[in-house]
């Protein structure tokens, strides 16, 4: 049997398209993983959300702090919530019920009328840095919000505003790419090889026929599937462990926290 016959080959591809004509769970799969997929990513996947939440800390309530606050809930990013004191404002901010605290300096409107541009610190939780970027880019929109309200000779251009924001990053303040991307690596590596290795695993039952034997023990099927499940749970963990040592001696990433919780959390993957 030598060169490419054109009726051989009609004849395997019949084949194949009949046997997957009478498997129903390939013939789903074709069509709801598609779907999933498309709905999945695009309604999860968002580089520009809107209205996240923020905590403000203003002891100053002047004209100057309405518009300054007014200007930011008009950019859309930005949905204010009142905090009482500067520890209510780091529970928030360290739980992740607010993205941003924003403080305005209690003097904030003496200091715009005397013309010292006081400062406006936004603190940022930055560990989505590409939720956030938008919302601190609009910033530099708002150096006239407060022209309205301002005396005709201490109004300025948007180069020079009457304020200045400064925003401090608490996750990640030199805005490292490596700190952002490594993190999301390691479940990513985690989900592609235990697949890898577990699909080669039963590959290689079938290749060998041991695969018709554990299915032909007096065990039910639920119970071959976790027993070689398990062991690879454990391999993914090893794997885990090694990629935490590896991006903390190469990429010098940071582990602060409960390493329990970490083990926990990555075991979803």
């Amino acid at each position: 049997m030598t060169g490419f016959s054109f009726a051989r080959f009609l004849a395997v591809l019949r084949k194949e398209w009949i046997q997957m004509r009478r498997d129903p769970m390939t013939l789903r799969l074709i069509i709801v993983l598609p779907l999933m997929q498309l709905f999945l990513f695009g309604y999860a996947i968002n580089s520009d959300p809107k209205n996240l939440p923020t905590g403000l800390l203003s002891a100053d309530h002047s004209q100057y702090e309405r518009s300054l606050t007014s200007a930011l809930t008009n950019t859309g990013y930005y949905d204010l919530r009142p905090m009482r004191s500067v520890a209510e404002s780091e529970e928030a901010l360290a739980r992740g019920d607010v993205l941003f605290v924003l403080n305005i300096p209690p003097d904030f409107g003496r200091l715009v009328d005397r013309g010292e541009r006081p400062s406006v610190l936004l603190d940022a939780d930055a560990t989505d840095p590409t939720a956030i970027g938008n919302a601190t880019a609009a910033l530099a929109a708002l150096g006239t919000a407060l022209d309205r309200d301002l005396p005709p000779n201490l109004r300025t251009t948007p180069a020079s505003p009457p304020f200045q924001f400064e925003v401090h990053a608490r996750y990640n303040p030199e805005q490292l790419t490596v700190l952002n991307i490594v993190p999301g690596l390691i479940g990513t590596v985690l989900i592609f090889s235990t697949l890898i290795i577990t699909t080669l695993s039963i590959t290689k039952e079938r290749e060998r026929g041991t695969m018709e034997n554990l299915l032909a023990m007096p065990v039910r099927p639920i119970e071959v599937m976790l027993a070689k499940m398990v062991p690879y749970v454990f391999i993914g963990y090893i794997q885990i462990l090694l990629l935490l040592v590896a991006s903390a001696a190469f990429f010098q990433l940071p582990l602060r926290g409960s390493l329990v919780t970490l083990m926990l959390a990555l075991g979803l993957f």
